[in-house]
């Protein structure tokens, strides 16, 4: 039986020299003008992010000690936020939906490596979270991941596969354990909209 060497030793850099370069000059504005400018200063935070590619609305909440590692492969929709400690390491795209929100030491990781081969090179695999989610505290999502609009995934799950919409999601590997149903006033109404009950 032959056994198979992993020699990393010269792998090269999946990256550009200009998108080396950008990461570097991402670095030291994220250290400085991002990471110490006040909590409430969301705006600023997103423009510094657009300036850098992001397509990021003007009211999305990205908190001071959040991590992106990319900004140009960063979309946010309304209200969309990251807070404090979010680890969004979008090597490739990462989207978020308007009013989705990623709690606190969250994982966002937007890629994998290729473990069958000697280099171990790098495959960056897209993350799509809908509109209207939680994403409670401490979760790790996947490479490559798809969460549906109005889905809450319990705090420390980890997701390795897509979720639908409309579930409340926990576990490892995170998997659907009910509906999430919306309390309205007198009404609970589904996410597809229909009223379950009236008080």
């Amino acid at each position: 039986m032959t056994t198979a060497r992993v020699d990393i030793s010269s792998a090269p850099s999946p990256h550009s020299r200009g998108h080396r370069v950008a990461r570097v000059l991402w670095g030291v504005v994220h250290a400085t003008l991002f990471r110490w400018s006040p909590k409430p200063m969301h705006g600023w935070r997103a423009m510094l992010l657009r300036v850098f590619g992001a397509k990021v609305s003007r009211t999305a909440r990205v908190y001071p000690r959040a991590r992106v590692w990319a900004p140009w492969n960063l979309s946010m929709g309304e209200f969309a936020t990251l807070a404090d400690d979010v680890d969004c390491y979008c090597v490739a795209p990462i989207t978020i939906g308007s009013h989705t929100v990623v709690s606190q030491y969250s994982y966002l990781c937007g890629a994998t490596h290729d473990f069958e081969l000697a280099k171990r090179p790098l495959v960056p695999m897209a993350i799509t979270i809908g509109s209207g989610c939680w994403i409670a505290a401490d979760v790790f999502v996947g490479p490559g991941v798809s969460i549906g609009d109005g889905t809450v995934v319990g705090a420390r799950s980890s997701v390795f596969g897509d979720l639908p919409s409309w579930k409340v999601c926990v576990g490892s590997p995170a998997k659907a354990v009910r509906d999430r149903v919306i309390r309205d006033g007198s009404h609970e109404v589904t996410g597809e909209g229909s009223v379950s009950r009236e008080s």
